[in-house]
């Protein structure tokens, strides 16, 4: 069986981000899943959300049917 992946365009954080530094985020989704890395992509709570920001993603790693990525928050829209 081949190990299914998805392709995201975006980070959807749920909510479930956990920060580790001041604008530094570490977040493990469900699944493997491929960013894009080294360019800003959008950072939204649901896929419905208005854009929180943009963010660069800086290591993925996948373990046991789930996807971790670290990611820097590189601008923040100031419409919360």
């Amino acid at each position: 069986m081949g190990m299914p992946m998805e392709l995201n365009t975006m980070i959807v954080t749920k909510g479930r981000e956990n920060r580790e530094e001041e604008n530094l985020f570490r977040l493990t989704k469900e699944g493997y899943r491929l960013y894009p890395i080294d360019i800003p992509i959008e950072v939204r709570k649901t896929i419905e959300s208005e854009t929180n920001g943009m963010a660069v993603i800086q290591k993925i790693s996948w373990t046991n049917n789930q996807t971790e990525i670290t990611y820097q928050l590189v601008s923040l829209n100031s419409t919360n």
